[in-house]
């Protein structure tokens, strides 16, 4: 390759912008081709790539079984979901015997002052006996 050519493509393979046919020529020039000496200190960087690709992992990775939080969060979400149920139900119950206890308040009351009225009327009856003995009590300081 020429070497104008060759510095053209590492700054714009420098700049990001070669194209994957310019990246190959450019490694070819690194790995198989003699290297002009200005370029020297690119080849190791190309060298590298190109046996980094090559490079094998044998260790055996232990995989991490992963605590899913997921599980938490929905035994959360189903306890928050029956203490709201309770909560719910038992107010629920409240508010029920309190507009029984309130119905049974009324109706009693209503009974209580029923029963008042009807005094008030035997009362009544009784005063009437009095006011007639009142007036004829009048009738017999008058005549005398």
């Amino acid at each position: 390759m020429e070497l104008d050519n060759i510095n053209n493509i590492l700054e714009k393979y420098f700049d990001a912008e070669t194209t994957i046919v310019e990246e190959k020529a450019l490694k070819d020039y690194f790995v198989n081709g003699p290297i002009h000496s200005e370029h020297q200190q690119y080849a190791p960087m190309f060298t590298h790539l190109t046996n980094a690709k090559e490079e094998k992992f044998t260790k055996q990775i232990p995989l991490q079984q992963k605590k899913s939080k997921v599980k938490w969060f929905s035994a959360a979400a189903v306890a928050m979901l029956l203490v709201g149920l309770y909560l719910g139900t038992n107010y629920m119950e409240q508010q029920r015997i309190e507009k029984e206890q309130a119905a049974y308040a009324y109706q009693e009351t209503k009974k209580a002052l029923n029963l008042l009225a009807q005094n008030f009327n035997k009362g009544k009856e009784k005063i009437a006996y009095l006011k007639e003995f009142e007036q004829t009590k009048q009738k017999i300081y008058n005549n005398n």
